[in-house]
């Protein structure tokens, strides 16, 4: 039984740390891009153009980054940067509570998890208000939505990706 739980928390440790280097890499390599393709360097661009590729392929607007290195923008708009900055902030979190509190939403079951669905539909609500044109796109105001929605999403999920039993 003992080899059970040290599989199952090797398994677990597994899945925190991969968890942890993609949100790295979501919240890192946004940013790198335009500093990378601006390096002239070949090996340097290479990465910035994978980069893009993802970036250009989970952003709904890609083109709305920010202008962070003249002409080279960053690979997602704010508010798809807005989302990983809450997941960043709920790791953080979980790191310093250890997973306890009364905020994280996984541990209410399935009312918890219609809390944070309904939370993380922030963001695309708002894209939809933009699309049918009741605003147009200002960082200052989609931010916050994607924001909401990595925070509801971290919230719920944090305690799911890195719980380990004592």
């Amino acid at each position: 039984m003992e080899g059970v739980a040290f599989k199952r928390g090797l398994q677990v440790r597994w899945v925190s740390f991969i968890a942890d280097f993609l949100l790295v890499g979501m919240v890192v390599g946004p940013l790198a891009a335009p500093f990378l393709a601006a390096s002239g360097l070949p090996m340097l661009g290479l990465i910035a153009d994978i980069i893009y590729f993802m970036g250009n392929h989970v952003c709904p607007q890609p083109n709305m980054g920010l202008d962070l290195t003249p002409p080279f923008i960053m690979a997602v708009c704010m508010r798809c940067y807005g989302t990983v900055t809450g997941l960043l902030f709920t790791r953080l979190l979980y790191g310093v509570t250890g997973g306890k509190g009364f905020y994280w939403l996984s541990q209410y079951g399935w009312s918890g998890a219609a809390t944070s669905s309904m939370l993380m539909m922030a963001y695309p609500w708002e894209l939809a208000a933009q699309v049918l044109g009741w605003w147009n796109f200002n960082n200052y105001l989609v931010t916050p939505f994607g924001l909401i929605t990595g925070l509801a999403w971290g919230l719920f999920t944090m305690p799911i990706l890195h719980h380990r039993k004592s």
